[in-house]
């Protein structure tokens, strides 16, 4: 009547290991927010430290880069440092997952 049932145990399998991959990617995201990362633009004029969750940590702006002339610059130099940082913390959690999905590339929400 049902056939072969050796699919059901093959569904099952697969949910168990979709389950433990549930699981070890959760706690690798526990483990990324709580790294931090760091990033510099202008030759270390402007420093960032931001952490796993994308949240700045710290600004360090060295004096010699305060220039009342020249604002913009300051400016463009704390944008290029937190971009940076925001890839830096983009590009770990891709690497630390791709290590757990094999690669996959899998959509966020799927797992």
């Amino acid at each position: 009547m049902f056939g072969n049932m050796g699919g059901m145990g093959n569904m099952n399998q697969m949910m168990k290991k979709v389950q433990k991959l549930q699981a070890e990617m959760a706690k690798t995201q526990e483990e990324l927010k709580k790294r931090t990362l760091e990033s510099t633009a202008g030759g270390g004029a402007v420093k960032v430290v931001i952490n796993g969750e994308k949240q700045l940590q710290s600004i360090k702006i060295n004096p010699s880069a305060v220039d009342p002339e020249d604002v913009e610059m300051l400016e463009d130099l704390v944008l290029a440092a937190v971009n940076e940082a925001i890839k830096k913390v983009d590009d770990m959690t891709n690497q630390e997952m791709g290590k757990l999905t094999g690669g996959l590339n899998l959509p966020p929400g799927m797992l």
